[in-house]
């Protein structure tokens, strides 16, 4: 026989969490009935206690004052059981607060929404601006490239035409090499581009200044600010049969140079590996410039395979003195390299002049020069008589 209690009529489960099975204190589970009955058999069963107690300590009094105490007390508890029972609550205010929470929540939840479809659709218009700048650079790059690709192909092109039309004898163009141009032009504008911005435009302004040499060039003359080294170097070594230069007392820093150093190493290539005859006269101003300075730098360029010379400008005949005493190099008796000072002695521009008449004046004022010079033995015994005090020209 069983000892377990039957579970009454009126215990109600405990709220989710609770494991003891009793009902929350402060919760009444909705069961559907009224609450009236209970309440008039609350008041029923006080009332009658209290007509119980009324005749048991007063028996003096009558049925009818016994009866209203009982009525009095009945109806005081139906007042208070339906004044504070749990019918005039029917919304728990923890319900109502996890009500406000939850729709507090989805307000939070629905703004976070709303701002991440804003972010993502700012993202995806700005990814799709940046994607459409791109496609036009490239546009703008392609045809850019392409035109100075033409602009280089018509100047090569026009340059051909017009040396086919001279009546003079032209030694017969690589046109395998003239046409790579374009090709080389090209192929670097492809390597470049996917770069920096600034190496574009670093190739269209190198492209541009090499295409306006070429352009001048065909004029058979081009200039640039200046000293330009990169031109002396490259004549340099596109010399096949001689190069004749001055050097005049302006440019007698320049030997100590860098420039300087790499000029002479391609000029004894020059020398050595294509049989290019090379001269030096230097030019000086007055006879104290024969030192023994002078003379290790006469030395150094004879090492290397450079004829030299040397003459004082105030010592020349008359004759020789009537001319051009400015630097200047002559390449394959064809090209004149020629560098301009100003009053302060700079080196204030460069020119190339390819027109024979100026390069036959040119050559012929070399060789005046050369012919009245002295060489690097009678250079020697001058130095040593200047140093003694034994040579009197020029002394003032």
């Amino acid at each position: 026989m069983s000892t377990a209690q039957s579970p009454r009529p009126d215990d109600t489960a405990g709220p989710p969490g609770r494991t003891d099975g009793r009902a929350d204190p402060g919760r009444t589970a909705p069961t559907g009935e009224s609450p009236w009955p209970r309440r008039l058999l609350a008041g029923l069963v006080l009332g009658a206690l209290a007509w119980s107690v009324t005749a048991l300590l007063n028996p003096d009094s009558g049925p009818l004052r016994q009866l209203a105490t009982a009525l009095l007390c009945a109806c005081a508890a139906v007042l208070v059981l339906y004044v504070t029972g749990p019918d005039r609550h029917t919304e728990d205010p923890r319900a109502g607060d996890a009500h406000d929470r939850d729709a507090s929540v989805e307000e939070h939840t629905r703004r976070v929404e709303e701002h991440t479809r804003r972010v993502e659709s700012a993202l995806a218009e700005h990814a799709a601006a940046v994607r459409d700048g791109l496609n036009r650079y490239d546009d703008e790059l392609r045809t850019v490239l392409v035109r100075h690709t033409e602009d280089v192909r018509q100047l090569v092109e026009t340059h051909l035409a017009q040396a086919g039309r001279r009546t003079e004898p032209y030694p017969p163009l690589d046109r395998a090499r003239i046409d790579g141009v374009p090709e080389l032009a090209k192929s670097f504008a492809e390597v470049l581009a996917p770069g920096p911005s600034i190496l574009y435009t670093f190739v269209r302004l190198e492209m541009t200044r090499v295409v306006g040499h070429m352009a001048d060039l065909t004029n058979l003359v081009a200039e640039c600010p200046g000293e330009n080294h990169d031109w002396m170097l490259a004549l340099t070594r596109a010399a096949e049969h001689s190069i004749c230069a001055t050097s005049t007392s302006v440019d007698r820093e320049f030997w100590n140079s860098e420039p300087a150093s790499r000029y002479l190493e391609a000029q004894q290539e020059a020398v050595d590996e294509q049989g290019v005859s090379v001269r030096r006269l230097f030019l000086l101003e007055s006879a104290r410039e024969l030192d023994d300075r002078l003379l290790r730098l006469c030395e150094e360029q004879e090492l290397r395979h450079i004829e030299v010379r040397a003459a004082v400008l105030p010592e020349l005949p008359p004759h020789v003195q009537r001319g051009t005493t400015n630097d200047f190099i002559l390449y394959d008796e064809e090209v004149s390299f020629e560098i301009e000072q100003d009053l302060r002695d700079v080196n204030v521009r460069t020119r190339l002049i390819a027109r024979q008449d100026h390069v036959r004046d040119r050559m012929k004022r070399f060789k005046e020069l050369w012919d009245a010079g002295m060489g690097l033995r009678e250079l020697e015994v001058r130095v040593d008589a200047e140093e003694d005090g034994n040579w009197m020209v020029d002394r003032a």
